[in-house]
């Protein structure tokens, strides 16, 4: 009997034991998640408020980027976190009716959380406040800079507006390319500036550079921009152009051999005038070398930044407590 009472107790007082650590650890992920809540707020508005001004400056760009992908991949984070409370919360067979419609129904703890204990969850969303919050103390000195540059629009009360007045995710690599077209030459005049852009196929070059060429910036100071797609002669193309800057753009379908090459700068040092400039894309790494300036590599955006994108397209904004019912669901599509 005493056995029996020992075993019961002893059986008791461990169920206690786990529940109040479960509990526990549930309390700290909502506490974190609250602080986390708040510091994408406050990174959301450097970054909104950074896309209102025509920064040049490439250092200030980088520090932007990584405080932009951090905040990318905090909404991620806090997305999937309180889509696996709601996976835990709802009966099973709640949520895949939800998903009825599609063929391979998955777990939102696919996404970032394979453990999927309250533990593993608390860590990875305290690491990604950590990494957030260090990043937005940095960038106070950078806040005061903005109005130093000049004001490119006025910020738009709709994010669905905000995102179609630039190239989602390639500010950066748009305004790399811009201060290259922009730059006045400092070397010999009779040289050509020519900047290579490579990337796998689908990753967005064409599209970049199509983004770039409507710039006002970039319509005013060139007279014409000729597009290519390919190397072939351009002879009667260029010989109607006299006076301007002309940019040319070249598309390449394949590779291009120094022969080829050394055909095609030939021509254009003949017939481009003076301060006209070359863009080439290509998937071929092999270009790089035919560049006067530093490539410019593209690479496919991360899971987290199309995770932002698609929410606020689909939604209109980045609140994690906007349609919650329909988050989990969005995760899915996306």
């Amino acid at each position: 009997m005493d056995m029996l009472l020992s075993a019961v107790l002893g059986e008791a007082i461990t169920r206690s034991i786990n529940f109040f650590i479960s509990k526990s650890s549930k309390q700290q992920a909502k506490d974190v998640e609250g602080r986390l809540m708040r510091v994408l707020l406050r990174a959301q508005v450097i970054v909104d408020e950074a896309m209102r001004w025509d920064i040049t400056n490439q250092a200030m760009h980088k520090q932007l980027e990584m405080l932009r992908d951090s905040m990318f991949r905090g909404y991620y984070m806090l997305d999937s976190f309180r889509c696996q409370y709601k996976d835990k919360e709802e009966p099973k067979d709640q949520i895949l009716s939800q998903y009825s419609l599609f063929s391979k129904p998955t777990s939102a703890e696919h996404f970032c959380f394979p453990s999927g204990t309250s533990t593993d969850i608390s860590k990875e969303l305290q690491e990604v406040l950590d990494s957030l919050s260090s990043m937005i103390i940095d960038a106070n000195e950078l806040v005061i800079f903005f109005k130093s540059y000049p004001r490119l629009y006025h910020q738009p009360y709709s994010l669905h507006i905000l995102l179609s007045n630039c190239l989602f995710g390639r500010q950066l690599e748009a305004q790399l390319i811009i201060n290259f077209l922009m730059r006045t030459e400092t070397h010999c005049a009779e040289e050509l500036e020519i900047m290579p852009i490579v990337g796998p196929g689908k990753v967005g070059k064409s599209t970049l550079v199509a983004h770039v060429c409507k710039d006002e910036r970039v319509c005013d100071h060139f007279s014409e921009i000729l597009l290519l797609h390919d190397h072939g002669s351009i002879d009667d193309e260029l010989a109607t152009y006299k006076d301007g800057r002309l940019l040319v753009i070249v598309e390449l379908i394949g590779d291009l051999n120094e022969s080829a090459w050394n055909s095609f700068y030939f021509v254009c040092k003949q017939f481009l005038p003076t301060g006209s400039k070359i863009i080439i894309t290509s998937r071929s790494e092999n270009i790089v070398r035919f560049g006067t300036t530093r490539a410019l590599t593209l690479k496919y955006l991360p899971q987290e930044a199309y995770w932002y994108f698609f929410k606020a397209l689909t939604f209109g904004s980045m609140d994690t407590k906007v349609h919650p019912k329909h988050v989990h669901l969005a995760m899915e599509i996306a």
